[in-house]
């Protein structure tokens, strides 16, 4: 599904994050663990269906990445293995996204595409951003002619913007202007965060402003305190320190999924 436009312009997408240990092919996977992953990833993904979350994104954590555009052949087949059991068990409406970080974002169409998932989430689609891993530069051709040759022109793609993922390198340009650019060459969503609360508003409005019918997903920052402020301007967000029990990559728990989405859902009222 690569339309993030909800029909009423009211209903927004509570999209919760499943974090996955170093996957195998990576120098930090522990041997004979990716049962053990997988099951984890199968009980998060369940506790945020039963929340009452639309949907969520698998996101590998291994801890060091290429910055190209590519992944070792191991960890694209278990993150494959892992979607196609989280589609499983979560049912057609239940939007499951992909993220194989850097940006390996060919892998991530690959693995949607194959095992039925609905979107993913590129870290970079257009200019370039230095991070701890050195500077990534993603090639949209690429990515959108790689789209194209799987028949996965089905399956969305949310460009982050500005977020704790991306900052546009090389001169000035506003987050307005990297959402027009990431529209341009075929983004149907993007994804921005802030720390600060009215910072992020600011930088929603702005984009609303450039590119109207964009959708916009926050990409972090957000908790049970603010969700109803912040959603309020966006169409949606990913959520996942506030929704684990024990910090960022803890345990996914049923009740704060709930407590978030109501809170969401009683601000559309």
């Amino acid at each position: 599904m690569n339309s993030w436009a909800v029909p009423d312009g009211r209903h927004k997408l509570v999209l919760g994050m499943v974090h996955l240990a170093p996957l195998p092919g990576t120098p930090f996977h522990q041997p004979h663990t990716f049962p053990e992953i997988l099951d984890t990833a199968l009980a998060s993904a369940r506790a945020l269906y039963d929340g009452g979350a639309d949907g969520c994104l698998i996101q590998t954590v291994d801890r060091v990445y290429s910055v190209a555009d590519q992944s070792d052949p191991a960890r694209t087949v278990a993150m494959g293995l892992i979607a196609r059991a989280v589609v499983e068990a979560t049912g057609g409406a239940f939007r499951v996204g992909v993220q194989m970080m850097r940006n390996a974002t060919r892998a991530s169409l690959a693995v949607a595409q194959v095992a039925g998932g609905d979107y993913v989430r590129a870290g970079a689609l257009v200019g370039q951003t230095l991070t701890a891993h050195g500077m990534v530069r993603p090639d949209p051709l690429e990515v959108m002619s790689y789209r194209r040759s799987i028949d996965a022109e089905s399956v969305g793609i949310v460009a982050d913007i500005d977020s704790m993922h991306f900052t546009w390198h090389g001169g000035e340009k506003t987050t307005a202007e990297v959402a027009r650019a990431a529209r341009t060459v075929g983004a149907d969503a993007v994804s921005l965060s802030h720390p600060d609360p009215r910072t992020a508003l600011h930088m929603i409005a702005s984009v609303r402003e450039a590119v109207p019918h964009l959708p916009i997903i926050l990409a972090g920052h957000t908790n049970h305190d603010n969700a109803a402020r912040l959603l309020a301007a966006a169409d949606g967000a990913f959520v996942g320190t506030c929704l684990e029990s024990e910090g960022w990559g803890g345990k996914v728990d049923t009740g704060l999924v709930r407590r978030y989405v109501d809170i969401v859902r009683e601000a559309e009222r």
